[in-house]
């Protein structure tokens, strides 16, 4: 079982929060797409496309032309974004955020086990407790593939357990080529 909660209440003027349905792929969007109009323009979308259903179309056209890897899709993206797709057909979660963290999401594991998202930490709390982290920037995350950035496809990402007190259990690190080769 699944579902997607969304609302309109505290939405950033800067950061436009929209949700769209096409094919068993639901998408909520928060954000700007700077280069839009070439995405379009390289996918063969008409003008009328929004953010939300770029995505949903750049999704649908990694998933369908396998092994095209999703890293690239998520890379194409320039601007401050963050988005929640759920494929009903594949049952699929992909969650991806711009490298800037400028538009906030948050995750987490609720009491009984599902994957929660919210773009309001406080919306989350009572139900993930200290599984409650921020969402990892320049990351996307697949539950077919996991967490992996899409700035450093090749390189782990790393959770790092917080001090206690703090709200967040978990940070995120990607790690860099020059850490692994001082490490050697």
């Amino acid at each position: 079982m699944a579902t997607m909660a969304f609302t309109h209440s505290n939405q950033s003027l800067l950061h436009p929060r929209s949700f769209a349905v096409k094919d068993d792929c639901f998408c909520l969007f928060e954000g700007t797409l700077e280069n839009l109009a070439s995405l379009r323009q390289e996918y063969g979308l008409s003008k009328c496309v929004n953010e939300v259903l770029f995505v949903i179309e750049a999704y649908r056209t990694f998933r369908d032309r396998a092994p095209y890897p999703a890293c690239k899709m998520v890379g194409h993206l320039e601007g401050q974004f963050a988005f929640v797709i759920f494929d009903r057909g594949t049952k699929t979660v992909f969650t991806a955020a711009d490298s800037n963290g400028k538009v906030p999401l948050y995750w987490g594991i609720t009491a009984d086990g599902c994957l929660s998202f919210s773009g309001d930490a406080e919306l989350l709390k009572a139900a993930c407790g200290k599984s409650l982290a921020s969402f990892p920037q320049g990351c996307f995350y697949s539950s077919a593939s996991g967490l992996r950035s899409y700035e450093y496809p090749k390189n782990k990402v790393m959770g790092i357990p917080t001090m206690d007190g703090e709200m967040c259990g978990t940070t995120f690190k990607v790690e860099h080529e020059n850490i692994s080769a001082s490490m050697v």
